[in-house]
């Protein structure tokens, strides 16, 4: 049985994954309600963090402890960390509420039959009350993806993985090299200033996704995923072409026009609000609080 440093007692049941760093664990809370809990144990090297903990594990249940006196339910809770030095090793736990599947198991189980309309509807717009959640607390998200977010047996949808998330402030630069390829927004890829919408447009790749039960986007390179994402939305008049990019703007990225006829079965509702969130120009792009008013989801 363990311990963690808020008194939480555990049994672990099953591993369930493993990273650079260490093993994610299946665990049972011992006592009466027996729930079912995720465990991360990571063990260091001290001479490979001379630091000490990893900075994104700081960040991360820096972040989710801020966030957990809200409770919102579209955000993985965090119930316990600790870390100890053993000799030259660092020991850190942390323990998550546990949740069955993330999107992309949820996807690929879901992949012959697609998913329904409705399942589409409400992944949707609990992910965007997540987005709005962590907007009104400052907090870029800066990895969704279909493994970063998480969905219950009950259909409840949870946010995850807060690694590269960062609190915005108007005066701190933001390190490019974030998001997912698959999932990164233009700005990010052209290596312009970037905010809130990063985690919007991701949140569109997303949308898309669900439809296709495949990645919109799928390059393998900044350079190819611009293009892919050019021939989708099309490419933008030069003058909105971010001052800040070292990339140059060319008439050879893609087409003018945009292309939804790719996506020949969403409806016009739908597709509206796929492109919204899919805008060229950050400041032009829906948020997560009017993507929640869109008639997309206010329709039955």
């Amino acid at each position: 049985m363990d311990v963690g440093a808020c008194g939480l007692r555990y049994e672990l049941l099953a591993e369930l994954g493993e990273g650079a760093y260490g093993k994610v664990y299946k665990a049972r809370e011992v006592g009466e309600d027996g729930r079912l809990l995720a465990v991360k144990k990571l063990n260091i090297r001290a001479d490979t963090c001379d630091s000490g903990i990893p900075p994104f594990m700081l960040r991360e249940v820096a972040l989710l402890r801020k966030m957990k006196y809200f409770n919102h339910p579209n955000v993985v809770e965090l119930l316990d960390a600790s870390a100890i030095m053993e000799g030259r090793h660092l020991d850190l736990t942390v323990v998550f509420e546990y949740i069955d599947q993330d999107l992309a198991a949820y996807l690929s189980i879901n992949s012959a039959s697609g998913l329904p309309r409705n399942n589409i509807k409400d992944v949707m717009h609990q992910l965007m009350q997540g987005l709005d959640f962590l907007v009104t607390h400052m907090v870029l998200h800066r990895d969704l993806k279909p493994e970063n977010i998480l969905i219950s047996s009950r259909g409840e949808v949870k946010i995850a993985d807060f690694g590269l998330a960062r609190v915005y402030s108007f005066n701190g630069a933001l390190t490019p090299g974030v998001v997912s390829l698959w999932y990164r927004a233009p700005e990010v890829l052209l290596n312009s200033v970037y905010m809130f919408s990063v985690d919007v447009w991701s949140a569109g790749c997303i949308f898309a996704e669900l439809f296709l039960l495949r990645p919109l986007f799928k390059g393998f390179s900044e350079m190819q995923q611009l293009k892919k994402i050019f021939e989708v939305i099309g490419l933008p008049d030069e003058e909105e072409w971010p001052q800040d990019s070292p990339v140059p703007y060319s008439p050879s990225w893609g087409p003018k026009s945009s292309s939804p006829e790719l996506l020949p079965s969403l409806s016009p509702d739908e597709c509206d609000l796929l492109f919204k969130c899919l805008t060229f120009t950050p400041s032009k792009r829906i948020s997560a609080a009017e993507a929640l008013t869109h008639s997309f989801f206010s329709k039955n």
